[in-house]
């Protein structure tokens, strides 16, 4: 690194030996692993070789292509691991880490609602950039649904972050401290507003199922006695009406006889 370059902040300045020996294979590298459930500086070296090409020793185009693709490939990457392994590990590990069936299935709801959503904003926050790929293919969000949000929302995270590490210049290390306080900020909103979702759709069941039962409860006192007063049991019981008697048969026809001669008088 030159000495024209900005003086760079903790977190930044110990990435600057490895970007400036590897340069784009590093910012792919970390950026894939960062979106496919492993911890990785994927966020840290995209800033870092943004403030490298406004210093001029990268092309910011290179750079913004590059982490794009290693950015939608990461995530991707996650999916399949979520769509082909994340239901056999829920079902066996899940119990010990309070994964129950019933959350599991109030996730696959709410992933199926809010999903696209998720997928666009999770590389903003830490924790969910990695595992949000993980968590559309367990919940099993449709493939042909997923792409476009994963590629939008890549989309979304390099330009943000290739375009303040570009501007911020000499500037960096005071901007970026600054953006990682209110990023953990961001964190807490994004939980608060799952809460919030999650509270209202809990009251939105218990709703429907007193609305339910409300009119079943009606119908069941209104069948017995005028008044909708319940009925004494053992009042009405079930009387099968007699089988009618099959008909007689008819009579035979008697034998036809045949005329006998009179009898000679002598």
């Amino acid at each position: 690194m030159s000495a024209s370059a900005p003086e760079l902040p903790g977190a930044l300045a110990g990435l600057a030996p490895l970007l400036d020996q590897y340069g784009y294979p590093a910012v792919a590298l970390f950026v894939l692993l960062d979106n496919c459930g492993i911890p990785a500086p994927g966020q840290t070296i995209l800033v870092l070789a943004a403030v490298y090409a406004g210093a001029g020793h990268l092309s910011l185009a290179a750079v913004v292509t590059i982490a794009f693709a290693a950015a939608v490939v990461g995530n991707s990457l996650g999916y399949l691991i979520g769509s082909t392994g994340g239901r056999a590990f829920v079902h066996r590990w899940g119990r010990y880490v309070a994964l129950t069936p019933a959350r599991m299935e109030r996730a696959d709801g709410f992933f199926a609602r809010h999903g696209g959503k998720v997928v666009t904003v999770a590389r903003f926050v830490d924790g969910l950039r990695q595992t949000n790929g993980i968590i559309a293919g367990t919940t099993e969000m449709p493939w042909r649904r997923f792409q476009p949000f994963n590629v939008l929302g890549a989309a979304l995270w390099v330009g943000v972050w290739s375009a303040f590490g570009y501007l911020a210049g000499t500037n960096i290390g005071t901007i970026y401290r600054a953006v990682v306080r209110y990023q953990l900020w961001l964190l807490f909103g994004l939980l608060a507003v799952c809460a919030v979702l999650a509270v209202r759709a809990v009251l939105r069941r218990r709703r429907g199922g007193r609305q339910r039962n409300g009119p079943a409860q009606g119908r069941g006192q209104g069948q017995g006695q005028p008044g909708g007063a319940p009925e004494p049991s053992g009042t009405r019981e079930l009387v099968e009406p007699p089988e009618p008697p099959e008909p007689p048969e008819p009579p035979e026809p008697p034998e036809r006889q045949e005329p006998r001669a009179p009898e000679d008088p002598r």
